[in-house]
């Protein structure tokens, strides 16, 4: 998915992301990083939250 269906889905389930950053146990300001493009998600914890979010392939 890009990040522009994740968060229309989100919206879509009345989640919000900040809300699944404490129930997934990551910060929010970590989570809206990836979803903004800010960090690249290669590896590490931004590719962990990329993962969850179904943006990539976990790999």
């Amino acid at each position: 998915m890009t990040p522009e269906e994740v968060k229309a889905k989100f919206h879509q389930e009345g989640k919000t992301f900040t809300d699944w950053a404490k129930e997934h146990g990551y910060r929010r300001a970590d989570v809206y990083r990836v979803l903004n493009g800010l960090c690249k998600a290669k590896r590490g914890l931004g590719h962990e939250i990329a993962v969850k979010l179904g943006l990539k392939d976990p790999q």
